[in-house]
């Protein structure tokens, strides 16, 4: 789904490669990725569209058939729902200072905010991520040996 995102969704097919029914198929993807298929395709649309948007040589139908996506109302309620502004907007927002932020940190840092959670923090409390010093005794890690 990652690589070919700008193909339609079959979760019939997918299924079949992973030979599961697509019942389930469609309830362990949501278990493992916690959004169903068409939305984590959506959400690698998006991103995908942003990056175009971000270059500002196409115009918001480009983009919206570039990615995949064959309704530009769909589109543009999508993005907004994700990314929090329109793509019009979006597009013309000055997009400089993230130049000199390699790819693989901005894609982290500007993937969209699915159910309120964003970079694996939720209302202020990281989820899944622990300091170490939850209960008042900070605990030590062991550093990593120079291998020379």
């Amino acid at each position: 789904m990652d690589r070919e995102y700008t193909q339609p969704l079959d979760v019939s097919a997918l299924a079949g490669d992973a030979l599961m029914s697509p019942g389930h198929f469609s309830r362990s993807f949501r278990a493992a990725y916690g959004e169903t298929p068409y939305s984590y395709l959506m959400t690698r649309r998006i991103e995908r569209a942003k990056a175009l948007l971000r270059r500002g040589d196409l115009s918001v139908t480009d983009v919206c058939m570039e990615v995949g996506c064959t309704s530009l109302g769909s589109f543009s309620s999508r993005f907004t729902e994700l990314v929090g502004e329109s793509p019009s907007a979006y597009r013309a927002r000055d997009h400089g200072d993230g130049a000199a932020i390699p790819a693989c940190v901005a894609k982290v840092y500007t993937r969209p905010v699915k159910n309120g959670v964003k970079n694996g923090v939720e209302d202020g409390v990281k989820s899944g991520v622990t300091s170490g010093v939850e209960d008042g005794n900070p605990r030590s890690v062991p550093a990593l040996k120079d291998p020379s």
